[in-house]
């Protein structure tokens, strides 16, 4: 490897939104993530969804009045 080209790699902290913290290495000092082992789905067994703008409610509510009709319908039948 050539000398002084590459970043220095130094102990980071990592931040977690559920309040975590833990350390690794990286070529920066503090990481901020969403989610680590301690909240994630596959680790704890709980579902958790992570919805920042809105999707999955907004999806439900576009989709929640065809449900109701698919039911409806199938009784007349």
């Amino acid at each position: 490897m050539k000398k002084d080209i590459h970043p220095a790699f130094q102990k980071a902290i990592v931040h977690c939104a559920c309040g975590n913290e833990f350390e690794t290495f990286s070529t920066v000092k503090e990481i901020k993530v969403e989610i680590c082992s301690q909240c994630h789905p596959l680790f704890t067994g709980q579902q958790k969804i992570v919805d920042t703008k809105g999707r999955v409610e907004r999806f439900r509510r576009k989709y929640q009045n065809v449900a109701k009709n698919n039911t409806t319908s199938k009784k007349k039948q």
